[in-house]
Order: structure tokens, then C-alpha cells, then sequence
């Protein structure tokens, strides 16, 4: 069985796109699809049906496909295990963080590493959300903290942490309590640029629930430079809790069907390195420590300006 088909068929189930699969691993969209056909009929079931509205598993494909999630999980596993045996480690881990990666996480982070069987240091850099993507394909970073919106089909994946959304809407009257999405969807929200991973999530959900997304005719420069110009009534914004930092009139829990909106934060690593087995080790200590959603101070009880 082809191993490049089976990473084929894992992308396509996570980017939902054929084409966004192809563009990920760098090879032609006829080259991916006719990899995935001649998979299908290895196994004699089709895993995906494609319409106008993307790409779905299929029943079969459905309880075939987290079959081939373990497959490729072991085999990067043993990948990781042999490239760490056969060459020296190195004592320092790369770590690429988003502007969203809060410092109690990145704290977190430092902690674990010097804590790993083999301790490491970090050497951290922050930057949006594609240029970090960028370095990590091109293996000049070894992990990235990033929101959870990146496709990178050939890295690793878990969520670390998550924490609610909040919607401010500097036309609307005082008030504090929950509003959904399909209530707020009229305004016009303050976006950074596309590079960057609240831009992305915003978009994404949007799209995700069929939603048309009107925006600001600027664009700011940072998820502060949103919470900022939503504070002196440029626009509406959407921001994870804990990154508000000014006072806003109007400043709501975010809902979908009664649910709390959450923008969840991941680390995307690869295996088939000789740091494989420590950064796996690494995540899985941040992620049990960071079980619990990161809600920060409420804001209702923030008043005035504060650094940013």
C-alpha cells in the first residue's frame, strides 16, 4: 500500500479540498486525486464525495479514515524514534509562536522543555500565522503555537488550549449578554491582515455557517490594533477573551445554537525529525496542562487603557 496515498487521503480530510491538499504537499491537484482513486480501489471503498459545496467523506470513507489518522500517527512515531536514535540531539527547540499565544502558555512551554527527559531550551519566535507555517515547512522552526486553523496536512497536530470569543459591536447599546452569531453578522468587523490567525478564524467561521461577512474598509496591523480601533467605534471585531485590553460599551460572549464560540490553539510539529520524540513529549505536557479553557479577566470588569 502506498504511503504517499494514504497522506494524500489524510490532507484532503482535513483541508475538506482536493486543490487545498495538492497546494499543501506541493504536487498537482490530477497527480493527489488519481493518488486517493488508486487507494479507493485498493480498498475497494470510496472514502470522499465532492459537490459544489466541497469535499465529504463518504459513509465508508467515514470509519476508514481516522483508521489511516492511526496509521500514519505510528508510522511518523516510529519515524521519530529511529531519526532520534541514529542522529545527536539537539539542545535547543525552535518554538514559533502567534501574537494570540498568550505568555502563560508560553510559560507553560518553557517549563515543559526544561523538564523533558532530555531538557531543552527555547528559542521563540513570533510572527503571523503564514510566515510561521512557512518557517515550519521550511525546517527552519521545529514547532509552532499557532491558532487552529492551519491545514498543514504532513505536521502534526493537537489542540493545547482553547478559550471563549467575544463580539464588540461599538453601535450597539450597553450590554453584557450572550448573542449570536446570526445576531451580529450585519456589522462590519475590523480585520487584520491575511496572514494572520484571528483574520482566518473569523473568515473561517463565517464561511463555516454560510454567513456573508461584511468588512472594514482598513486593515490593522494586530489583533491589538483591532481591540484598539473597536474601542474608539471604527468597527465591530472578534476577539478571544483574554486579549481584550480597552474598555468597550458593548462587549458579548459570542454564540452559535446556544454554544459558546471558542477559538481553540494547537502545536503543529513534525515527526520525521530527530527532535520527533521530544516535541512529542513536549505537547503532550502542554496539553495536559492545558486541559482547561483560558477564559482571562472578564471584561466588563475592565476599565480605562492599558498597555497592549
Amino acid at each position: 500500500m502506498n504511503i504517499e496515498a494514504l497522506r494524500y487521503a489524510q490532507a484532503v480530510s482535513r483541508t475538506k479540498s482536493f486543490s487545498a491538499a495538492a497546494r499543501a504537499y506541493g504536487v498537482t491537484q490530477p497527480a493527489l486525486s488519481n493518488g486517493v482513486a488508486r487507494l479507493e480501489e485498493e480498498l475497494g471503498v470510496k472514502l470522499f464525495d465532492r459537490s459544489s459545496r466541497g469535499v465529504k467523506p463518504t459513509a465508508q470513507g467515514a470509519q476508514i479514515l481516522p483508521l489511516i489518522d492511526d496509521v500514519l500517527d505510528g508510522l511518523d512515531t516510529l519515524l521519530a524514534e529511529t531519526q532520534r536514535l541514529a542522529r545527536p540531539i539537539t539542545e535547543v527547540i525552535r518554538m514559533g509562536v502567534s501574537p494570540l499565544i498568550g505568555a502563560d502558555l508560553v510559560g507553560r512551554a518553557f517549563q515543559a522543555a526544561r523538564t523533558l527527559e532530555r531538557p531543552h531550551d527555547l528559542v521563540l519566535r513570533e510572527a503571523d500565522l503564514e510566515p510561521l507555517s512557512s518557517e515550519l515547512q521550511a525546517g527552519r522552526l521545529d514547532i509552532i503555537l499557532v491558532p487552529a486553523v492551519a491545514g498543514l496536512p504532513r505536521f502534526r497536530h493537537r489542540v493545547i488550549a482553547r478559550e471563549p470569543v467575544v463580539v464588540i459591536d461599538p453601535a450597539a447599546s450597553a450590554d453584557d449578554s450572550p448573542v449570536e452569531l446570526k445576531a451580529v453578522a450585519d456589522a462590519a468587523y475590523i480585520l487584520g491582515p491575511s496572514t494572520c490567525g484571528l483574520t482566518t478564524f473569523t473568515t473561517e467561521l463565517f464561511d463555516r455557517h454560510d454567513l456573508a461577512l461584511r468588512t472594514y474598509p482598513g486593515e490593522a496591523a494586530s489583533f491589538r490594533a483591532v481591540d484598539e480601533w473597536a474601542a474608539i467605534g471604527l468597527g465591530s471585531a472578534l476577539l478571544p477573551r483574554s486579549k481584550i485590553t480597552y474598555e468597550h460599551a458593548s462587549c458579548r460572549p459570542l454564540l452559535r445554537d446556544g454554544t459558546p464560540v471558542e477559538i481553540a490553539y494547537e502545536a503543529v510539529w513534525g515527526s520525521d525529525t530527530p527532535l520527533g520524540a521530544d516535541l512529542e513529549e513536549l505537547v503532550t505536557a502542554l496539553a495536559v496542562t492545558g486541559e482547561d479553557p483560558l477564559i482571562g479577566p472578564d471584561p466588563a470588569l475592565r476599565g480605562g487603557h492599558h498597555a497592549g
